[in-house]
């Protein structure tokens, strides 16, 4: 579908809005037209019968005249503005709501920073774009066609010289228009880099000073910024040419309209008032036209952001649920994999992958860095689509697994602690939303995040800043473990969660995880081999393949990998 039309139907729920603003605008503009056809009457009665009841109350009326044009023009701006920032409302929530859907696969694909670019700067621009065009297509195209009427009224011929050159204001414009969308497309990408620099230059802003990378940062922005500026340059220089253009094209019909005109009035052809008449009429003619030929660059504008927010709007997840999917029941705790392959791009990260975990085993993956362990936890919650064989739950495939079900059926502890800009209560209860404030108590309890929680200033309700800031690595994780409890998911995948923590943290945090693995099929990933001595089993995989599987004893027997890791990690 057409963008232009696409964004119309957006507007379509507005309709009584932009409806109150055409009638305003139909309003404004035929009072060009009004003013320009009395021009000629009111210089008869004033200056040739010398009525001065007309003249007296002349200043009165164009008053009048301009308070209803100004209210006139109030109400146009405010209903298509209003209806323009809601339909662009509606926009910004889809496009938020499709990128939150759309699969790990394309957030590994397309910088964070450029998508954060397209819902904010993106959306500006449409929105801009938007209540621009439509306003000045109403009120703009009325003004034009109603003093169009005014001048062929008049005087026909005049009028055919004066729009003799309008075709040709048109063309330079659809020109520069199409120039003005290709650069503003262009624009939009290189904000969205520099965007991305800003967003990993702020969020890693611990590295950058770490590794006094301050200056280096400061180029990458500058170059990208200067980028940018040049796109936004040629922008400028486009829109900069298009009224010039106009200005000097329409003047040579104001002055074939001034030379024939003025040669009828001194033949007595046409009277002074009327041609005076004519002259305001066709000089208000070009105000409007004018104006439309920059609604139509803010237009172009306007289309290349829309075309880049469609485009996520548009991406099709590549993990959609199967007709009538399977609804997980909490007996559904086996999981097992059948020759399961995982391809990105051209290489394999997982090959010929088999193992089970019996319902409440803890299965341990170690070796190696890169070897695919933590994409092998991914495809259990289907992040990533396998490439070949089979994972299953229970009796049933992932993939013939309702989504939200198979979310709900697992609890995660990364590595990496993901909190949010709120409260600590509120933290936690992201594993349960409607949780209740005993509930919420109760998790952060068994996490061993009770004591650390009622000394801080709020208690439960202290807000924990950006990613939890204002928290301990040790805190954070037992946080992130307190709403895995609170989940209470039959299935938990514990990917390096205590790896970046000091002794003392790692040992509260592992007594946590000790009352959250308890009656779960639990997968952990751990390079600290003495945090999983006591797995059911340990699975080895090194280069994307289980080079061994069995107990902690039962590989130390072996001498293969596992033993060697042993080795150099307890140093025996």
């Amino acid at each position: 579908m057409p963008v232009a039309k696409r964004l119309l139907l957006y507007m379509k729920p507005y309709w009584w809005r932009i409806l109150l603003a055409a009638l305003a605008s139909s309003a404004y503009g035929g009072l060009d037209a009004a003013f320009a056809y009395m021009v000629e009457p009111l210089l008869k009665k004033i200056f040739m019968s010398k009525d001065m009841f007309i003249f007296s109350f002349l200043p009165f009326a164009i008053i009048l005249i301009f308070v209803f044009r100004a209210i006139c023009r109030y109400l146009n701006d405010y209903f298509m503005n209003t209806a323009a920032q809601l339909a662009v409302q509606d926009v910004r929530n889809e496009i938020f709501r499709k990128n939150v859907f759309l699969d790990l696969q394309f957030f590994n694909r397309n910088q964070t920073g450029s998508l954060m670019s397209r819902v904010v700067t993106d959306v500006a621009a449409m929105q801009n774009g938007v209540a621009e065009t439509i306003s000045g297509v109403f009120r703009d195209s009325i003004g034009l066609v109603s003093l169009l009427g005014v001048i062929f009224y008049r005087d026909w011929q005049l009028a055919m010289i004066s729009i003799l050159v309008i075709p040709f204001t048109i063309y330079p414009a659809s020109v520069l228009g199409k120039k003005i969308k290709t650069t503003a497309r262009k624009g939009q990408d290189e904000a969205g880099y520099f965007a991305s620099i800003l967003q990993e230059t702020l969020s890693g802003i611990k590295v950058v000073k770490a590794f006094s990378l301050e200056n280096s940062m400061i180029e990458q922005f500058t170059r990208a910024n200067l980028k940018y500026y040049h796109f936004t340059r040629k922008m400028i220089k486009y829109n900069s040419l298009s009224s010039p253009i106009s200005e000097v094209i329409s003047s040579l019909g104001i002055a074939a309209v001034i030379f024939f005109g003025g040669s009828k009035v001194m033949a007595g052809k046409l009277s002074a008032p009327e041609f005076f008449s004519f002259i305001t009429a066709m000089a208000l003619v070009y105000s409007p036209l004018k104006k439309l030929i920059g609604a139509y660059g803010t237009a172009q504008r306007c289309i290349g952001s829309s075309e880049r927010v469609f485009e996520i709007i548009d991406a099709v997840p590549e993990i959609v649920d199967a007709p009538n999917g399977y609804t997980l029941t909490p007996d559904d705790n086996r999981v097992e994999f059948k020759n399961v392959y995982f391809k990105y791009q051209d290489d394999y990260i997982l090959e010929n992958v088999s193992l089970v975990a019996e319902k409440g085993q803890m299965v341990a993956l170690v070796g190696p860095s890169g070897g695919g362990k933590s994409t092998l936890v991914s495809l259990i919650a289907r992040f990533f689509e396998t490439s070949a064989g089979q994972i299953l739950i229970g009796t049933h495939d992932v993939r013939e697994i309702v989504k939200d079900s198979l979310m709900r059926h697992i609890a995660l502890v990364d590595q990496e602690t993901i909190l949010f800009h709120d409260t600590v209560a509120n933290n936690i209860r992201y594993g349960k939303p409607d949780a209740s404030d005993d509930e919420v108590i109760r998790a952060a309890q068994a996490a061993y995040a009770h004591d650390f929680i009622i000394d801080m200033p709020e208690g439960y309700q202290t807000s924990i800043g950006d990613r939890g800031v204002r928290l301990s690595g040790g805190q954070r994780q037992r946080l992130c473990i307190a709403r895995a409890i609170l989940k209470n998911a039959p299935i938990l995948i514990l990917d390096e969660a205590t790896s970046a923590l000091d002794t003392e943290s790692e040992q509260m945090v592992q007594r946590a995880l000790d009352n959250l693995i308890e009656n779960r099929t639990t997968f952990v990933i751990a390079h600290r081999l003495s945090t999983v001595l006591h797995a059911d089993k340990i699975v080895v995989l090194e280069n994307g393949s289980i080079v061994e599987s069995g107990t902690h004893l039962e590989l130390i027997q072996n001498s293969g990998l596992y033993s060697r890791l042993c080795a150099v990690q307890f140093n025996s």
